[in-house]
């Protein structure tokens, strides 16, 4: 397995971004010879406590600032997937021709394990995580890494590396990818996102897409049948291919049954398997069943066996703000999706449901328009509350199609809207089809105040 280093020793390797792979990237460039300075423009205390400890271990490290005079006389920049393409600092970089590669880039050159990349717009961390789960139950070594949340940097930096790496990829490190390859490449689904960071929609899939030109030898592509711009976008490349579909029997790949079952078969002329049943998928709404199929499809080719797939599958619970009740109280279910950051998630989320919803809609506008939401919330939901930055937008795209209130006061005051309008048998769901950025550092802070606030206000017996 030839893959080649992003540097040599005594390249001077310049990293943007102090969070976690940031981080990691830093220690993992400095281990291997380089001259490492680590920067973050933020000034919070997270960005200085990294510096500190980089500092520590003989890393030049900084936070508050980027000195440009250092980023620009370095041989390779390694930037963090929140720092835009438009930044200022980024623009600087590609008019002085440096280099610019994804953390995950740069942890490949010294990569040992065989790789498995899962993108799509939304469902990368539940399949990320399920894929690993299946295949560590069928007793293959494998650990989730890269956007999910642990750097493939740390992976390469500990003293054992897994038989698999399963790699979360944003379009934005898809974007920063030069060597990095796929041995089975996933594409869950496509839907407008990050429209407040690209140009329009055709730049943001022109980076999903690089997962095809980053596929190994002979990659095995995994695609969703049931959407068909996944399936377009796939376009030629090169590989074995494998489609999956709640709706329909496919040639090759897995597909939902008509009596409920995940049926599978890996080459044309086999004969379709029962690898386990729907009901074995603990996971809430119809987006999960595919992200499930998808999952149990990718650890499969990779070698897990498909009778270990039901118990499996009863085993993974799914992951924190994704879907995820809180609490229930006088037939009330309050529901956290505070991961549903875009319409097309926030329209999953309101479509898994048979009961009566009161949606909680809002935060930082992501420049999509809430249309869709509004069609699927008719005859589903009863109310919908709009709290933050986007809420002057939300109001006048849902008013035909449900009651919309709109409060200015926060998160906590959407919470107690809804309670006054909760009755038993509803379900209150975050779902917030916009980033957390205007009142929260991410979805995870927004998804604990939101539990935070629910469990306030049943201790105090405000809500039904």
């Amino acid at each position: 397995m030839s893959r080649e280093p992003a540097f040599g020793p005594g390249a001077r390797v310049a990293i943007l971004g102090l969070g976690v792979s940031g981080a990691a990237a830093a220690r993992l460039a400095h281990r291997h010879g380089a001259k490492v300075y680590a920067s973050d423009s933020s000034s919070g205390q997270g960005p200085a406590d990294t510096a500190l400890r980089l500092r520590g271990e003989g890393i030049d490290a900084q936070s508050g600032a980027h000195d440009m005079e250092r980023i620009l006389a370095s041989d390779l920049v390694v930037t963090s997937p929140g720092i835009g393409p438009y930044s200022e600092v980024r623009q600087a970089v590609t008019r002085a021709g440096i280099s610019t590669i994804a953390e995950v880039e740069l942890a490949y050159g010294w990569l040992r394990s065989r790789v498995i990349g899962i993108t799509g717009t939304n469902g990368k961390t539940t399949a990320t995580q399920l894929t690993t789960h299946l295949l560590t139950a069928s007793g293959v070594e494998a650990q989730a890494v890269g956007n999910v949340g642990r750097p493939l940097s740390e992976c390469v930096l500990s003293d054992h590396q897994p038989d698999w790496v399963v790699v979360e990829l944003s379009s934005f490190q898809l974007a920063d990818l030069v060597t990095f390859e796929s041995e089975i490449g996933v594409l869950l689904n496509l839907a407008p996102d990050h429209l407040d960071r690209y140009r329009d929609l055709d730049s943001y899939y022109a980076d999903k897409a690089r997962l095809f030109e980053r596929g190994s030898e002979n990659p095995a592509w995994v695609l969703n049948a049931d959407d068909p711009e996944v399936v377009e976008l796939a376009g030629a490349a090169s590989g074995r291919r494998f489609l999956y579909s709640t709706e329909l029997e496919v040639e090759q790949g897995a597909w939902v049954s008509e009596a409920g079952d995940i049926v599978g078969r890996l080459a044309a002329d086999a004969a379709p398997v029962r690898w386990a049943g729907l009901d074995d998928v603990r996971l809430l709404g119809r987006h999960n069943r595919s992200n499930a199929l998808a999952s149990c499809l990718a650890a499969v080719i990779a070698g897990a066996d498909p009778s270990v797939l039901p118990a499996a599958l009863r085993e993974f619970e799914g992951l924190p703000h994704r879907l995820q009740a809180v609490a229930e109280r006088g037939g009330v279910l309050w529901v956290n999706d505070s991961k549903a950051t875009n319409v097309a998630a926030a329209v999953a989320a309101v479509t898994a449901f048979e009961r009566p919803l009161i949606l909680l809609l809002g935060g930082r506008h992501k420049g999509q328009p809430y249309t869709a939401i509004a069609e699927a919330a008719r005859g589903r939901a009863r109310a919908a509350i709009a709290f933050g930055e986007a809420a002057p937008l939300i109001v006048p795209a849902l008013q035909d199609a449900v009651d919309v209130v709109m409060t200015e006061s926060g998160l906590d005051a959407a919470v107690r809207a809804a309670a006054g309008i909760a009755r038993p048998g509803d379900v209150v769901l975050l779902a917030p089809a916009c980033s957390s950025y205007d009142m929260f550092p991410d979805y995870t802070a927004r998804g604990r105040a939101f539990e935070a606030a629910v469990h306030a206000l049943l201790e105090e017996g405000g809500a039904p």
